[in-house]
C-alpha cells in the first residue's frame, strides 16, 4: 500500500512491510556483511515487517549535543526468525548496538539534504518534501570489516509514493547496493 501524505521523513510512526516485488534482493548486501547462507535464504523467504515509533526526547545515552533530539525506534520482525531492535538517536553521535543478525555495530543517524550526500546511488530517486531533509544512517562492524550507508525517505514507484531506503555496503574494495521499498500498514 502506498504511503499516505501524512507519512514523511519527520513522521514514520506506523507499521511497514517490505515489498519484495518492488525491493532489490538483499542477498548481495547480506553476503558482504558476513550473514550465513541459511540465514540469508531465510530472510529472502520471510515477510519482513518493521514497527516504527518516531518521537522527540532527550538523547540516549545523554550527550551534550542537544537537550532534545528525534528518536526512531524500530522493531523489525521476519516470519520464522528472531526480531531485532534498532533505536536511533538523531544527533550524529556514534552509538554501539549488538544484535543476533549483524553483531556489534557502531552507528550514527542524522538529517541531511541531498547536496550533502556524496554517493550518487544514495542520492538517486528521492522526492523532495517538506524541508528537503532525509534520514541518513551509517553503521560499521569493525570485526567483520563492513560499513553501511543508508538514506531513507520517499520515492514514487509505479505512480505510488513509497517509503524507501537506499543502502550501500562496502567491505574493502567490494560494494553492494540495494533499494528497499515498504508498504504502509497503518498505525498500531
Amino acid at each position: 500500500m502506498a504511503a499516505p501524505s501524512s507519512k514523511t521523513a519527520k513522521n514514520l510512526t506506523g507499521k511497514w512491510t517490505m515489498n519484495k516485488t518492488l525491493s532489490d534482493s538483499s542477498e548481495p548486501v547480506l553476503a558482504l556483511q558476513g550473514i550465513g547462507y541459511l540465514v540469508r535464504k531465510g530472510i529472502g523467504l520471510a515477510t519482513i515487517t518493521i514497527q516504527v515509533e518516531q518521537y522527540e526526547g532527550p538523547p540516549s545515552p545523554p550527550s551534550t549535543a542537544a537537550d532534545v533530539v528525534v528518536h526512531i525506534d524500530i522493531t523489525q520482525s521476519a516470519s520464522g526468525l528472531s526480531s531485532t531492535q534498532e533505536n536511533r538517536c538523531f544527533d550524529d553521535l556514534e552509538r554501539e548496538h549488538t544484535d543476533w543478525l549483524f553483531g556489534t555495530v557502531k552507528g550514527r543517524s542524522r538529517w541531511a539534504k541531498l547536496d550533502e550526500i556524496t554517493d550518487e546511488y544514495l542520492k538517486k530517486g528521492w522526492e523532495i518534501e517538506g524541508d528537503g531533509q532525509f534520514i541518513v544512517n551509517s553503521a560499521k562492524n569493525e570485526e567483520k570489516g563492513w560499513t553501511a550507508q543508508q538514506v531513507w525517505g520517499f520515492q514514487v514507484i509505479d505512480g505510488e509514493r513509497r517509503y524507501c531506503r537506499n543502502i550501500v555496503v562496502t567491505k574493502g574494495k567490494e560494494r553492494a547496493q540495494i533499494r528497499l521499498v515498504y508498504d504502509y500498514n497503518g498505525e498500531e
